[in-house]
């Protein structure tokens, strides 16, 4: 395939994801507005719902920036929807878990998730939106197999 005719593909590649961050962040929103939260705040929430993670860890599992997330996982302590526990492999590193209400809260959005999750499979069908699942994780690890640095250079 010509050089050209790659960019091309990656531009529109990058363009569709772009949009798609988008419509999942509007999406979110809308889900996580009833619950009192914020799409950024459910994000969190959600990557410590099924065991504590110190705020770099979220952060990796993310892809944004710890600092982002210690932001977040702040406000989040201070409104008493998530607490710090300690961390027994990091005196220094804090984990972050849900509180009580933190997981009523995600229990709140839980409807409005299924109700959106069963649409998007009516329109996809199940074995495409199971496909697509497949695709951004091969693009995810793909990405992050080129962004390493490279030892043949």
């Amino acid at each position: 395939m010509p050089l050209r005719a790659r960019q091309d593909l990656l531009s529109r590649t990058a363009l569709g994801v772009f949009r798609l961050n988008g419509q999942f962040l509007a999406v979110s929103e809308e889900l996580a507005r009833p619950a009192g939260l914020t799409a950024a705040w459910w994000q969190v929430l959600g990557a410590v719902l099924r065991e504590p993670l110190p705020v770099a860890g979220i952060a990796r599992a993310m892809g944004i920036t710890r600092q982002s997330v210690q932001r977040i996982a702040d406000l989040l302590a201070a409104k008493g929807l998530a607490e710090y526990v300690p961390n027994p492999a990091h005196r220094r590193a804090k984990l972050l878990r849900p509180t009580e209400a933190g997981r009523e809260a995600i229990g709140r959005i839980t409807p409005g998730h299924a109700s959106l999750a069963t649409r998007l499979a009516e329109e996809l069908g199940d074995a495409a939106f199971a496909e697509t699942v497949r695709v951004l994780n091969r693009l995810t690890k793909a990405l992050d197999a080129v962004a390493e640095p490279r030892t043949d250079a």
